[in-house]
């Protein structure tokens, strides 16, 4: 009899259930970000990973690049010390000395031809270098935006793939995903490797997104292509 004069027992208990729920609900989404976190960190790891071995690769070539050069270099010293002792020796050795002359000069062209595209080299890889650092930051920050904002989850698929999971898109199955996978070529271009649904905008799309540069921009508009899909579908 009591617990039936006490007014405020159905209140508490409605506080007490929404306590435990909102408690649930936040370890449940903070195993969800640190799962999404992990799995970016592994994706920026594997990326990092093959930027190395191409620099390794472009290291070695400049290597061989140098060794090439100093061999040159030798060559000449070589000739320069031959045509100083025929310089004293009878003057038919003019001939072959103008000859070693013209060699010599077209040694000095190709060292320097060597050097120029070494200088290339080392001017692409630092932009190269610079360009997928500015990428990866960007994925960084705009991370946790995507999956408050857009309800997007990011994955890494097959080594240096990325997986972007779009949910909420359908209401009546907030969990239906739709998905594309990205990938950074040879060229440190962005390119769309699948579409799942296919939108038929995608090309376009990439198009835009190889142009701009605008990672951001993108992603809301694929998510607004699938949001027209199934709205499209449903209606049919």
């Amino acid at each position: 009899m009591a617990s039936i004069k006490d007014l405020d027992v159905g209140e508490k208990f409605s506080s007490k259930l929404e306590e435990i729920r909102t408690k649930l609900l936040s370890q449940a989404m903070g195993e969800m970000l640190n799962e999404a976190t992990v799995d970016f960190c592994q994706a920026h790891k594997q990326y990092m990973k093959s930027v190395v071995e191409t620099c390794s690769k472009k290291c070695r070539e400049d290597e061989s690049m140098f060794e090439t050069i100093q061999g040159y270099t030798e060559e000449l010293k070589h000739l320069n010390s031959n045509m100083r002792q025929r310089n004293d020796e009878r003057p038919e050795v003019l001939g072959s000395i103008q000859d070693k002359e013209s060699y010599k000069e077209h040694l000095i062209q190709k060292i320097e031809k060597l050097k120029q595209e070494q200088a290339k080299n080392r001017e692409l890889i630092h932009a190269q270098n610079k360009a997928n650092k500015d990428r990866l930051k960007n994925l960084n920050k705009l991370k946790e935006i995507f999956q408050e904002w857009l309800s997007l989850e990011i994955r890494k698929i097959q080594g240096e793939k990325l997986q972007f999971i779009f949910r909420n898109i359908n209401h009546k199955n907030p969990q239906n995903a739709f998905t594309f996978l990205l990938r950074i070529n040879e060229n440190g271009e962005y390119q769309i490797v699948s579409c799942d649904p296919p939108l038929a905008k995608m090309d376009q799309l990439e198009r835009q997104l190889q142009e701009t540069n605008n990672l951001s921009a993108f992603l809301a508009n694929v998510r607004k292509e699938f949001v027209a899909l199934h709205n499209t579908t449903k209606s049919a």
